[in-house]
């Protein structure tokens, strides 16, 4: 199973920018589906995460109110729709998929069984 992550760019603060993650394997439905991020020098974090099971969006307090994590069923891709880009949120961004992932282990990295390759996303002052 890959994961295949596009969508990053340069923008500047106040844009929006928009991130997709399609799952390469028709076969195979994650539990749970989302986004990490890591800025430069700093420890990876959890973005924004959509699990199947209830169909439920999770974000961190950073993204919550500017970010927006949808799915597609029929392309199994999931989508970050970022909007009100700060600097902040520079980093590169993960894709990541669960074959199944338990609610309290939904903002734990370690949870997450498949990983994208990265994505940059910069945001200018």
């Amino acid at each position: 199973v890959q994961l295949q992550a596009c969508g990053g760019g340069l923008v500047q603060a106040g844009d929006s920018l928009s991130l997709s993650c399609a799952v390469s394997d028709s076969t195979f439905r994650p539990n749970a589906m989302g986004w990490f991020r890591q800025a430069p020098g700093k420890a990876r974090e959890f973005a924004a995460v959509f699990r199947v099971n209830g169909g439920r969006t999770y974000y961190s307090d950073s993204v919550k109110g500017r970010f927006t994590i949808s799915r597609d069923r029929a392309e199994n891709t999931v989508y970050l729709q970022m909007e009100s880009l700060k600097p902040g949120d520079t980093a590169v961004y993960f894709c990541v998929a669960a074959r199944g992932v338990i609610l309290s282990n939904i903002y734990n990295d370690r949870a997450y069984d498949y990983w994208g390759q990265g994505t940059l996303v910069t945001v200018s002052s």
